[in-house]
């Protein structure tokens, strides 16, 4: 492809870098730069790629303000055998983003037109720096300041990454103030942001059956219990036909796992508010709070366009592992669900991925259907004593008795559990298939 509006290449690292990331940091939508490409995209290729790299992080975190960190990426990629360098940058928050050396002038503050980086005019950088958003998560102060950090101190030793005495100004939890800000809040081991997981008998909100809260603890150690959680709920259906056996989850792994990240990340937290996940009998839903980002479509949200609410969050993401590259979450779940999956308000960002056709025709005449947690407990725990009531298994199982009641009448249908005698005085066999 030729240059463009958000692409641009070039033959090696030079001294016009930090202009030209500056220029996407300050165009809605950001772009990418390929180093090891000449004007007409041809291949030149690129030597000593980790130095440069090195070099390229360096000159970016040290020689561009506001703090950009978060808001790029740079890898390296293999192209028709050749190592280039590709720099994914983000469009950020805190507009305009200029030169440190030479301030928020028409020398240091640029803008990306067409395929080139223009300097900003006076008007330019004093109407983007009278929009600057400045009720951000970084800049709102903590509510409590003894938090402490154990949790994130140990997912970071698990990546083999080691947080030192200063890394509070390291990740930006500390505010222009320096009191600690709202992202260390959400990153500390307790504070009060609950997550909640909850499932529906049916297509609706009145039958609430089961609601897990996880939360209270480090927002990374929170995404990891839902992730866990979700992957325990998307059963795994097997069919056996005269050929072979087939297995199929009821939904796509993958893109099950980027919309639970992608809905933490981005998710707006100054509405006091986390994400939520929804099983409903034909659907799994996940909502984040706050609408698409000013100024950015639907068409360039679907096409991976970043604008990230906290790039301070989307940082500590990233070094954990969790975030692959800056968009690349939603292009991974359109490879699975269409467009039409998603509902845009003003308010919140919803995602809801169906049970296919297919999977729902094969519940009840499948072999070796997998029964979901709350089933599995409720038999291990009639198989402990078969007298066990609907009210105890509810207290035992921390579910609500309907959840109870919908459970056993599945099992049943199911073949699983068959009822001994009445109601009060009769007991539960669980059924052994050979």
């Amino acid at each position: 492809m030729p240059e463009n509006h958000r692409l641009e290449y070039k033959q090696q690292l030079n001294e016009s870098l930090e202009k030209e990331v500056i220029a996407f940091l300050n165009y809605l939508g950001g772009g990418i730069i390929f180093i090891g490409l000449d004007n007409n995209g041809q291949v030149i290729g690129i030597e000593n790629s980790d130095r440069i790299q090195l070099q390229i992080k360096d000159r970016i975190k040290n020689n561009i303000a506001p703090s950009c960190l978060g808001l790029f990426d740079v890898i390296e990629e293999t192209v028709e055998g050749k190592s280039v360098i590709k720099i994914i940058i983000a469009s950020g928050q805190e507009r305009p983003y200029y030169l440190k050396k030479y301030g928020m002038s028409e020398k240091g503050a640029f803008i990306r037109k067409g395929s080139a980086a223009e300097p900003m005019t006076s008007k330019m950088i004093e109407e983007l720096f009278a929009k600057r958003i400045r009720n951000s998560i970084g800049k709102i102060k903590s509510p409590r300041q003894d938090l402490k950090f154990e949790q994130l101190r140990i997912y970071y030793d698990s990546v083999s990454k080691t947080l030192n005495s200063q890394f509070q100004k390291t990740l930006e939890l500390i505010n222009d103030d320096g009191k600690l800000n709202y992202v260390a809040y959400l990153l500390a081991d307790n504070n009060n942001t609950s997550v909640k997981v909850a499932r529906y008998s049916g297509e609706d909100r009145v039958d609430l059956i089961q609601t897990e809260e996880y939360g209270f603890c480090s927002l990374i150690k929170a995404t990891k219990q839902v992730l866990d959680k979700i992957e325990v709920e998307n059963k795994t259906f097997t069919k056996i036909t005269s050929k072979e056996r087939i297995e199929k989850k009821q939904w796509n792994t993958v893109a099950l796992r980027e919309a639970v990240i992608n809905a933490m990340v981005h998710n707006d937290y100054t509405y006091e508010l986390a994400p939520k996940f929804e099983f409903f009998s034909d659907r799994f839903e996940v909502t984040s709070y706050g609408g698409l980002p000013q100024g950015l479509s639907k068409e360039e949200f679907f096409h991976g366009i970043s604008i990230p609410r906290s790039k301070e969050l989307m940082r500590v993401f990233r070094d954990m592992e969790l975030v692959e590259q800056l968009g690349s979450g939603i292009p991974r779940i359109l490879i699975s669900y269409g467009k039409e999956c998603f509902h845009f308000s003003e308010n919140y960002i919803r995602m809801s991925f169906p049970i296919s056709l297919e999977e729902k025709s094969t519940v009840g005449e499948t072999v070796g259907e997998t029964v979901g947690e709350t089933a599995r407990r409720i038999i291990d725990r009639i198989k402990e004593n078969p007298f066990v009531t609907r009210e105890e298994l509810s207290k035992q199982l921390n579910v609500t008795v309907r959840g109870v009641e919908y459970n056993l009448s599945k099992l049943k249908k199911m073949g699983i559990l068959v009822r001994e005698g009445s109601t009060k005085s009769g007991k539960w066999n669980v059924i052994t298939k050979k």
